[in-house]
């Protein structure tokens, strides 16, 4: 199983509005960056993810899973563009600061330390079980 991260800005699209949409999920639409797309199709239904407040917070804040594979993203007609589903699985017991990622030597090798611009992005094994242990949630 392959492992992501989500990024939102949360005043835009929030933990607590993921939450709500239930175990529909709801599209994570509007990107236009074509690795991040690539990462969105290569995704698998059931692979989980972060999900990380951006520009304000700047912490992983849940876990979410994929709920639908790539298909076209509804925002745009421009057919480039693809989006897959994701559904809130659990918040995190303490959220997991960039700071707190930054400073764990483990950790340094994590695209959201040195591509954080990157919105949809792997994740390793072996950072999804630190990053959780940090975050004090189960990883499973």
């Amino acid at each position: 199983m392959a492992y992501w991260l989500f990024k939102s800005e949360p005043d835009v699209w929030g933990w607590d509005k993921q939450v709500a949409k239930g175990e529909a999920g709801e599209e994570w639409d509007g990107v236009r960056n074509y690795q991040a797309r690539n990462n969105m199709r290569a995704m698998k239904l059931g692979e989980r993810g972060f999900f990380y407040h951006s520009r304000t917070g700047l912490e992983i804040v849940g876990i979410v899973e994929v709920c639908a594979e790539a298909h076209p993203d509804s925002t745009t007609d421009d057919e480039r563009w693809d989006c897959v589903d994701i559904k809130a699985v659990r918040p995190f017991a303490k959220p997991v600061t960039l700071e707190d990622i930054k400073a764990d030597g483990r950790l340094k090798d994590m695209v959201l330390v040195n591509n954080s611009r990157l919105s949809v992005q792997p994740v390793t094994d072996e950072e999804w079980k630190i990053v959780c242990a940090l975050g004090g949630t189960d990883p499973d």
